[in-house]
């Protein structure tokens, strides 16, 4: 099952994980799945083009400006961005997506399914998945 693929991916050593939309807002999920998956160890890379520092942390404008490309890209952003960045993500080469309750669109779902070396997890979050 592709869903389960995911979740190996994020259980395996030094999975590096890229977080699309990440934010120093407390009030919204970008700031706490960053402090959630920091917290429990993970390595996470916050991305966010307004920002330069997550919580302290170096933030990056795009994937690509990463040193190098995440394992998984986990999106917390609106639909219309998720899909952009989703189709960026993997022309650069990230097979392993991650899309946030609330990034999901039918055009997203439409677009995944006729991807097939995608392997992605909709609507389901990582927060609760890393427990």
């Amino acid at each position: 099952m592709i869903e389960s693929m995911v979740l190996e991916k994020l259980k395996e050593e030094n999975t590096v994980i890229a977080l699309i939309g990440a934010s120093n807002d407390k009030n919204k999920y970008g700031n706490k799945i960053y402090l959630d998956l920091r917290t429990k160890g993970y390595n996470v890379i916050p991305i966010n083009p307004k920002e330069e520092l997550i919580e302290g942390d170096k933030a990056y404008p795009s994937i690509e400006s990463m040193e190098k490309l995440p394992d998984i890209a986990n999106f917390v952003v609106p639909p219309s961005i998720a899909l952009k960045i989703a189709k960026h993500a993997f022309n650069l080469g990230v097979k392993h997506l991650w899309f946030q309750p609330g990034s999901e669109s039918k055009d997203l779902d439409k677009w995944l399914q006729n991807e097939k070396e995608i392997k992605y997890l909709v609507n389901s979050c990582i927060m609760v998945e890393t427990r």
